[in-house]
């Protein structure tokens, strides 16, 4: 069965305009749904839609209502709601081009795949496609999409388009708040130089199909062994410790590194892919000064 488009108009760049459809780049993945039990008698629980004085009602009778005042609404059609004009309800128009790095990863929201609506179309819009790759930009316009309107951005990916919609300012929090009692101090060179090490031995190239959810995979055989009637044992897990120092990090680090800090894939030993124009730490110490070192930072 083919796809079900997300939305049809067409992407309007000044005088051009270009018939799209958009699909959804993702889906949803496993999930486990729980219901809600009464326990004495093991039935599910179940909600019924009712109004105070009235009791349950159909569902028929049931509009939508917007509380200008406590207790006081203006009801609302779905035919009404519907035929609110808005140009971008079927036009996205590219009223902007910035630099991908412009827009900070935390205003992207979701991603659509976009294609011409039909090989009339496809001329404009592979046009449009290589001029964003040429110039290594991105398109931002607005668009209406169930019930709203969004900011969108507009950029190639591989023969197509992808689209994805974008958070208004107002819906991102300002990290300013839960940053600010971070401290600015400069961290150990030597600390620092392990932990660079730790990174290159970790970095490999990302396959996603790699990784699964594995909350998923151990409720499933929870579940398992409780439809066998196997005895669950639970158990408190023990809090990790708080207010290591900086000689347990570093014996911690050097710890990593000596049990391989579980090599990524194919990636290249630390010394291979180390820069050549990268300078030794001056602050690097042998190990046996390191080692004299340590109880003097204890005491402090």
């Amino acid at each position: 069965m083919a796809a079900r488009a997300y939305w049809k108009g067409q992407i309007r760049l000044a005088l051009v305009s270009i018939p799209v459809e958009i699909y959804s780049a993702t889906k949803s993945g496993a999930t486990i749904a729980f219901n809600q039990i009464h326990e004495p008698t093991g039935k599910r629980v179940k909600y019924e839609k009712v109004v105070p004085g009235v009791g349950p009602v159909d569902p028929d009778e049931i509009v939508k209502g917007f509380q200008y005042e406590k207790g006081h609404y203006v009801l609302l059609q779905e035919d009404e709601i519907e035929a609110v004009k808005l140009e971008s309800k079927k036009t996205l128009e590219l009223t902007q081009f910035v630099d991908q790095s412009e827009i900070d990863v935390l205003y992207y929201e979701k991603p659509y795949y976009v294609v011409p609506a039909d090989d009339l179309a496809e001329e404009a819009f592979i046009v449009l496609r290589e001029a964003l790759r040429r110039t290594k930009k991105v398109g931002l316009g607005q668009l209406a999409l169930r019930g709203r309107e969004y900011v969108v951005s507009l950029k190639p990916c591989g023969r197509g388009l992808v689209l994805e919609t974008l958070r208004y300012a107002d819906e991102v929090n300002k990290a300013q708040s839960y940053f600010r009692d971070i401290g600015d101090g400069k961290p150990d060179e030597e600390l620092l130089d392990l932990a660079e090490t730790l990174i290159e031995k970790k970095t490999g190239p990302f396959h996603p199909d790699e990784y699964h959810d594995r909350y998923i995979d151990a409720l499933k055989e929870l579940i398992d062994r409780k439809r066998k009637g196997k005895t669950i044992e639970t158990e408190e897990e023990e809090a990790p410790s708080r207010g290591s120092n900086v000689i347990d990090l570093m014996a911690a680090l050097k710890k990593s590194l000596d049990k391989g800090g579980g090599d990524a894939g194919d990636a290249k030993p630390a010394a291979e892919k180390a820069s050549p124009s990268r300078k030794p730490s001056a602050k690097k110490a042998p190990a046996k000064k390191a080692a004299a070192k340590a109880p003097a930072r204890k005491r402090a």
